[in-house]
């Protein structure tokens, strides 16, 4: 015989679906991750070139 009881079947369920809801919160899936990367990434360029317009069109009057 164990010296630890099994848990009950009820109390198991009710943590389990907390628990991964927990973790979902606390942690964004990877391909997330690689979508908010790559928006940073555009972003950054799209104002680069942008800014570079105006450079060169401020060089040009």
């Amino acid at each position: 015989m164990s010296e630890r009881p099994d848990p009950e079947p009820a109390a198991t369920a009710e943590q389990a679906p907390a628990r991964a809801g927990r973790d979902m919160e606390e942690r964004l899936p990877p391909s997330l991750w690689i979508r908010l990367l790559v928006y940073v990434v555009v972003g950054h360029l799209l104002a680069g070139f942008i800014y570079l317009l105006f450079e060169v069109g401020s060089k040009a009057q």
